[in-house]
Formats: structure tokens, C-alpha cells, sequence
């Protein structure tokens, strides 16, 4: 299957799974720009995906499906308008007009239900994982998010991470302020500076980079513990305790 991107509102990405005339969205807040291209390309909605409530990343449900009715596969543990097919962790979606499937995985963290999507070697994660960041705990606790976060760096390492936002050139300012010596982070910062002022994106990306220049992934990595010892000028017990702290620094980090 063909993968493409959606540009919405500020920094929104729609993702698109294409095979033929049949397409997959995942995570249309806005439906007018899915809307466009399903005009423009002829092309069917064959299903929507969506990760957690948040408007945008499902307020483009209901208008879609007055023009395109389709099934709308969405987390069980969340209450969202539209959704036929509740998922959990374990399910499989089945794409037979893609010619696949995607397991569902349970991401708790940013919201309460949130889920991901993975399979044919790419990962749909929402507002979980960003290129050099993670969301923000509006609904789960920190004890949550990273072990949610340990169940997506376990996927394999040439994994192609679709998250749904341009975050990636703040998130690294920040990764810096925490491992300024990490040397993959400083050419990776360097490449982002380049993509961004061409206003190029910069998703998706390999999960092996996020292994390497992501201080929420590396929460038991001694320099980035250090760092956020330093930071809040405690004690720190374990990984957990660490990405705690990190998320709390990156929270009022400018």
C-alpha cells in the first residue's frame, strides 16, 4: 500500500493509506482536505482509523461519512461519535481492499484510550510518539505513557513512525537541552533545520533514530537520567521516575 500525507490546521498530519482507487484515513480531524483529494483522485474511502477522541483527530468523522460511508475503527475505551468497530489491544483491523492488516496496540497515556495502529512495517501512533518527543498526559499517568512507550520501541527498529504532528524541530531544541553531547541528535538537528526551512516534513521517521536522539525513549540511558536529576535536583528511581521528570521539564521548557 501507497502511504501519503494530509496537511491540517497548524501542524496536523491526516495520514492516507492508498491501494488503487481504495483508500484508509487515519486520524482525520479536518475533512476537508480529505475530502479534496478523494475528489481529485477519483477514489473511495474504504475506512477510517482513529487513535483517540481529540477533535483534531476526529472531527472530521461526521462529515466524512455523509459523503462516504465507511466502517470507523476507534478505541474501545473511549467514547467517540462515529466509531462501528471498537478496538483493544490484540485486534487486528482488516483492510481487504488494501490487501493487509494492522494490530492494534494499547498506548495509554495521552488520553485514556488511546491506541496505535502497526503492520506492514509502519507504525500509526497519533499523539503518543513525535520525532524526538511524546505527547502530553492530558488523561494517563507517567507510569502509563512509558510503558506505553516501551511497547512501541520494542517494535522492530526499521519501523516507519507516522505520528500526527510537525513537532520534531521543538522536540529536538528540547532532546538538546537534555543530551547536548549526543552526537546522532546534533546531526539530526542539523538535517531538521534543513527539511524545515523548506518547508519540508520531517514525519515519518525511523524508530531506530528515535532509539537513538529520543530522551523519552532513553529514560534509562545515565546521561539523560543525569540530566533530569539535575534538572529537578532529585534522586530519580529508575526509568519511570526519570521520563516522569522529562515530561514534567519539557512541559514548561521554551
Amino acid at each position: 500500500m501507497d502511504i501519503h500525507a494530509l496537511r491540517a490546521f497548524d501542524d496536523n498530519y491526516i495520514w492516507l493509506l492508498r491501494q488503487g482507487r481504495h483508500v484508509v484515513v487515519v486520524d482525520p480531524g479536518d475533512e476537508a482536505p480529505v475530502l479534496r483529494y478523494l475528489e481529485a483522485e477519483r477514489a473511495g474511502l474504504a475506512a477510517i482509523l482513529l487513535t483517540h477522541h481529540h477533535g483534531d483527530h476526529s472531527g472530521g468523522v461526521a462529515a466524512l461519512l455523509g459523503r462516504h460511508p465507511a466502517p470507523v475503527f476507534g478505541p474501545a475505551n473511549e467514547t467517540i461519535a462515529g466509531v462501528s468497530r471498537p478496538l483493544r489491544e490484540g485486534d487486528r483491523v482488516d483492510l481487504p481492499d488494501l490487501g493487509g492488516s494492522l494490530r492494534v496496540i494499547d498506548v495509554p497515556g495521552h488520553t485514556r484510550g488511546h491506541v496505535a495502529y502497526y503492520g506492514h512495517g509502519a507504525l500509526f501512533c497519533g499523539d503518543t510518539l513525535f520525532a524526538c518527543g511524546c505527547g502530553r498526559l492530558f488523561e494517563g499517568t507517567a507510569a502509563q505513557m512509558w510503558a506505553s512507550l516501551g511497547k512501541l520501541a520494542a517494535l522492530p527498529a526499521d519501523t516507519r513512525v507516522y505520528c500526527a504532528h510537525e513537532y520534531t524541530q521543538a522536540n529536538i531544541r528540547f532532546a538538546l537541552a537534555v543530551e547536548p553531547g549526543n552526537e546522532a541528535l546534533q546531526a539530526r538537528a542539523a538535517r531538521v533545520a534543513e527539511q524545515r526551512a523548506q518547508d519540508q516534513a520531517t514525519v515519518p521517521f525511523a524508530l531506530a533514530e528515535e532509539l537513538a536522539t529520543n530522551p523519552f525513549l532513553r529514560s534509562a540511558i545515565p546521561a539523560v537520567a543525569a540530566a533530569a536529576e539535575r534538572h529537578c535536583g532529585a534522586t530519580l528511581d529508575g526509568p519511570s521516575e526519570v521520563f516522569a521528570a522529562l515530561r514534567e521539564w519539557r512541559n514548561g521548557f521554551r
